[in-house]
């Protein structure tokens, strides 16, 4: 009998402690099955945040991949002895100091070279005649079957004068005179070229006419001086550089241009207008007739509305100081005299401001 009670004692305890440990099991699964889940949360919360890190670091990203930051201009003047080099020097400066864009003159062969440059990316801003850039943009003459479609107009800046520069005993008083003499006509495809063919064309010449020599202004100069050459068409802002200083060792005389062959050469290219050399420069005794184109800013049209826009109102609110006699002549009221081309958006925005309309 106690056997048996023992038995069911022991059996009792069995069958308890079995029920505690099977109590327990649930509870640790429980309590385990929650911190799953809790970490499951926050990796999922920290994947979440990652997500969104990323995606701001995306958005300024993306806000940030505009256009870089301009921070070197190269300006393209002319050669180091006309009126391009000295004025582009002080209006590189002016740029400089306004912008805060260094900007920096460059010496070159002109207004086509110029252009090409500009072209070609290998520029920024340029000098250029108006004639030029005309026929730059209409795919004509130096540009036959290679129009220009990138480059804009910041603006015009001062009247270019003809020279048809000679010594005063040299006999060539019309341009009639210069058939078979050796003149200087500029570098093919330069502004003072093309002046020199269409002014020979207006008076029924051509460079067949002549013995067309490739000079630049101070090589002409030179060469008129040194008997090497008997005159050269020299297309500058008067005075020029290299015209005074051969002024200063012999007499130098300037041909005119007829009334006549004016008004055909205006008629038939409107881009040029009549001019007056003053008596007194270069020490001519009388005025001097003959024409003129405009000298112009010519600008790339990947630059910024807002540079273009600062450049165009540094130069001309600053033109007064400007050491160099053209800068009377660089005016808002002038500024879109003689531009046939577009205009850069930034300058456009600043004539606007101006009142000043391009026609």
């Amino acid at each position: 009998m106690k056997k048996r009670n023992w038995l069911v004692l022991l059996l009792s305890v069995l069958i308890m402690s079995a029920i505690l440990i099977a109590c327990g099991e649930s509870d640790s699964s429980s309590e385990n099955s929650g911190e799953t889940e809790e970490e499951t949360e926050t990796t999922e919360s920290a994947e979440t945040d990652t997500e969104e890190e990323t995606a701001g670091n995306e958005e300024v990203e993306e806000e940030g991949t505009g256009e870089s930051t301009i921070e070197f201009l190269s300006m393209l003047t002319g050669g180091t002895s006309g009126t391009y080099y000295p004025l582009g020097g002080e209006m590189a400066s002016i740029i400089s100091d306004a912008t805060g864009v260094q900007t920096d003159a460059l010496s070159s062969n002109a207004s086509a070279d110029n252009v090409v440059a500009l072209q070609n990316g290998e520029a920024e801003l340029a000098f250029v005649q108006t004639d030029v850039m005309d026929n730059a943009v209409q795919g004509i003459n130096a540009f036959d079957g290679n129009p220009v479609d990138n480059v804009q107009a910041i603006g015009s800046l001062y009247p270019e004068t003809i020279q048809i520069v000679t010594k005063k005993d040299a006999g060539i008083t019309s341009v009639e005179d210069l058939a078979g003499k050796k003149v200087s006509v500029g570098a093919p495809g330069s502004g003072t070229y093309i002046n020199a063919e269409q002014i020979l064309e207006i008076h029924d010449m051509s460079m067949d006419d002549i013995e067309a020599q490739n000079l630049d202004f101070s090589e002409s100069t030179g060469g008129i001086q040194d008997g090497n050459i008997d005159a050269a068409f020299i297309t500058s802002g008067t005075p020029t550089g290299a015209v005074e200083g051969l002024a200063a060792t012999v007499d130098v005389a300037i041909v005119p241009i007829e009334e006549d062959k004016i008004d055909a050469l205006i008629e038939q290219y409107p881009f040029y207008a009549k001019d007056t050399i003053a008596a007194g420069t270069y020490g001519l005794e009388e005025d001097v007739i003959t024409v003129a184109v405009l000298a112009m800013l010519a600008v790339t049209d990947n630059i910024p509305e807002d540079l273009g826009y600062e450049m165009t109102k540094a130069i001309y609110e600053n033109a007064e100081p400007m050491a160099h006699d053209k800068s009377s002549y660089i005016t808002i009221d002038s500024a879109l005299d003689g531009i046939g081309i577009e205009l850069h958006p930034g300058a456009k925005k600043y004539f606007d401001e101006q009142g000043v309309t391009q026609e």
